[in-house]
């Protein structure tokens, strides 16, 4: 990539890390909810699932706007929306307002996926973009990682809602300096909104949605559980369960660099070659999970989580890349809005179903549940790599094709 490609590519980032540690922090604070709330393992999947629900409920939506209006806006809009709402959770004082206010911090979310992605199609060069995706990525992870640490580490010197507030000013500083360094000469769109009833007559992307429901449902229940089955199960400490979490997002960063390389470089076809990445990240989650499962042990815990972080986690940038071999460069914003939705909607409902199993049947049974959840996703993606979609030009070519 030159100069004018890292800059692009290092202001996203930036973005993606403040959205990610007010977005993430919610997953961090389980415990905390637990304890200040009197919560059972049900209702804390209820917040996860609540949060979630507001970025599905927007993600489209949002997706059509940044598609219409562009993504400097939408993005910064965002980003002091995603602030405002950190600092509501921080100050809720009932559970009932708990879940209003995780509601309106997921709805801001909603314009990470639509806005960033359509940063990146936009302004990088064809055959740098898959790097480029990975890169960007590691934002989330990187988000939720800083969002661990300090949410459970100030937690333990100040007071829980520390962290959030401490999130929130980053979150609003990060969106004035992203309003003025970003520019881009595609800007919105004049053709109005995207056309959805056309994504979904595309089966190829019908399929790889599906597949994103349950690796989304896998994804989300991981971060929001992570640290609660660290101190209930394990019996180690919220701060080492922090620790923990912020291990799974380090090498989920590493899982989406790597797999966005190995995106770029290796070859055959794009639709082929990254969907294989994509195939081979579910079933290294399906043994991850079951590795985890039979874990006892501090030190095992610490060491299976990092590398269920790698396949779970490391996912997403190579989900994008599948999604941008699928559509033309005109749906990208609709699309990987649809895209995420589909992710998201997996953990409306995985969250609520890992902590009851967790309950009922104990830790074991909920994470062989997720090894068997990833496991249905490998299957769709198989569909994926073997059904060509019905688009001329898609997003993301060859850089040989242009």
């Amino acid at each position: 990539m030159d100069r004018s490609d890292w800059r692009t590519v290092g202001l996203v980032t930036t973005w993606q890390i403040a959205a990610s540690i007010c977005y993430y922090a919610v997953f961090a604070a389980t415990p905390f909810f637990r304890d200040a709330f009197g919560l059972s393992r049900f209702a804390v999947g209820l917040v996860v699932t609540t949060l979630t629900l507001g970025y599905a409920v927007f993600l489209l939506p949002l997706g059509a706007l940044t598609d219409r209006f562009g993504e400097r806006l939408t993005l910064t809009l965002g980003l002091v929306g995603l602030a405002t709402g950190t600092v509501l959770v921080a100050g809720a004082p009932t559970y009932a307002l708990l879940l209003a206010a995780v509601f309106v911090l997921g709805s801001m979310y909603g314009t990470a996926i639509p806005g960033t992605n359509k940063v990146v199609f936009d302004n990088i060069d064809p055959g740098r973009q898959n790097l480029a995706m990975g890169i960007k990525q590691v934002g989330v992870t990187g988000g939720s990682g800083i969002s661990a640490l300090l949410i459970t580490g100030l937690a333990g010197v100040l007071f829980w809602q520390a962290g959030f507030l401490v999130a929130a000013g980053v979150g609003s500083l990060v969106a004035v300096g992203f309003y003025l360094a970003y520019s881009s000469a595609s800007g919105g769109g004049t053709d109005g909104y995207p056309d959805f009833r056309a994504l979904l007559a595309n089966r190829s992307y019908v399929a790889l949605t599906t597949a994103g429901l349950f690796l989304g449902a896998a994804l989300f229940t991981t971060t929001g559980y992570t640290v609660l089955y660290v101190e209930e199960s394990i019996g180690a400490s919220v701060a080492f369960g922090g620790i923990v979490l912020a291990l799974v997002q380090v090498f989920g960063s590493v899982g989406r660099v790597l797999t966005g390389w190995l995106s770029d470089v290796l070859p055959g076809e794009p639709r082929v070659r990254i969907g294989l990445v994509l195939i081979a990240q579910s079933l290294g989650s399906a043994a991850m999970f079951v590795v985890v499962a039979a874990t006892t042990g501090e030190r095992g815990a610490a060491i299976a989580f990092s590398v269920l972080g790698f396949f779970v986690l490391g996912y997403t940038g190579v989900y994008y890349s599948v999604m941008a071999t699928l559509v033309r460069a005109d749906e990208m914003g609709g699309a990987t809005a649809g895209g995420q939705l589909a992710l998201t909607s997996g953990a409306l409902v995985a969250p609520p179903a890992f902590g009851y199993f967790a309950d009922a049947a104990g830790y074991r049974t909920a994470w062989l549940f997720l090894a068997a959840v990833v496991t249905i996703a490998a299957g769709l993606l198989v569909y994926v790599v073997r059904t060509p979609p019905p688009v001329a030009i898609p997003a993301a070519t060859d850089s040989s094709d242009t």
